[in-house]
């Protein structure tokens, strides 16, 4: 029987939808189900990680573990794959799991497969599905070691309703200090705008808008949605867009339950970052934009004519 053991995403204290989905799916493939936690001060998270889907919780709760370092974590997600014998290791798709997975593999002598979108039971045989190319093909991989470490692709795995799990809460000891890495502060950017991550609507904006202009005009829209605000890559070379605002290839992957993009033409490094959207609805006044390929909504028009009739009709809904 499959193991499984979820890496808990812990953000100010909060734990994020993601830990939910990926017990989802252990559940939903009949794998035993087990989570770690880690950080300072978060005992009070175990029932919402038993509501998660877990049966057993591996608790790491030290004042050395507040900020994190990849080294301390990975030591601690060591220790929990150890005790609990799992044989799938599951992280979320974020900045500390692609920092810590590769470590734990390496310390457990485990595959690493990173970006996947499923896991596969056959017997003993673990495959996992990754996109590569540029998600222009999916690849089916076999997994020859006895452990794999996988990095879940933002959005591959849904939450299941009615899901719950058992309270077996397993102390972790405190790990050593990491001695090449002092973590003094973390300083997080100014603002408050919502994390792409975390948003279930997103708005993305495109050479289309121009210049600084269109961009608020583009970002009000974003405001009346409550959604997060993206960017394609070409706003970001431009300087008019900071790099975390990029969604694409070599920006952040997003899946939010509405992808709004406007006045990008879809070029496939973009694709590769939000086409697990579950909607996605495209404003570009070329009706030969790649972006309409993948889009379930299309619009072809002047952004500068579409998108206020938009907020208009928007706030009419909403009044």
């Amino acid at each position: 029987m499959a193991k499984v053991l979820v890496i808990a995403d812990i953000k100010q204290g909060v734990l994020k939808s993601s830990t939910t989905e990926l017990l989802s799916k252990a559940k939903a493939i009949g794998a035993e189900t087990a989570v770690v936690a880690i950080g300072s001060n978060i005992e009070s998270l175990i029932p919402d990680l038993v509501n998660a889907g877990s049966d057993t919780q591996y608790i790491a709760d030290d004042p050395g573990l507040e900020l994190f370092s990849a080294g301390p974590y990975a030591s601690c997600v060591v220790d929990a794959a150890k005790q609990s014998g799992a044989n799938l290791v599951w992280f979320g798709f974020s900045e500390t799991g692609k920092a810590v997975a590769p470590r734990v593999a390496a310390q457990l002598g485990a595959a690493c497969a990173t970006e996947i979108t499923d896991v596969v039971i056959d017997g003993d045989q673990v495959e996992v599905v990754r996109p590569a190319i540029a998600n222009k093909v999916m690849q089916r991989v076999k997994v020859n070691t006895d452990q794999v470490v996988a990095l879940v692709r933002a959005g591959a795995f849904e939450a299941a309703e009615g899901i719950s799990g058992t309270e077996n809460v397993v102390k972790l000891s405190a790990p050593a200090a990491d001695l090449k890495a002092v973590i003094k502060e973390i300083v997080s950017e100014a603002g408050d705008d919502i994390d792409l991550a975390d948003a279930d609507i997103v708005v993305s904006v495109g050479r289309g808008a121009k210049d600084q202009a269109g961009i608020d005009l583009i970002r009000e829209l974003a405001n009346d949605l409550n959604a997060g605000f993206g960017s394609s890559r070409a706003m970001v070379d431009g300087g008019f867009m900071a790099h975390n605002k990029q969604v694409g290839q070599t920006g952040k992957i997003v899946a939010p339950s509405l992808y709004m993009a406007i006045g990008i033409s879809g070029a496939i490094q973009h694709l590769a970052g939000m086409t697990g959207s579950k909607v996605i609805l495209a404003v570009n006044k070329d009706p030969e934009a790649p972006i309409f390929n993948v889009a379930d909504y299309g619009i072809v028009g002047d952004l500068f004519e579409v998108v206020p009739i938009l907020r208009e009709e928007i706030k009419k809904v909403r009044t």
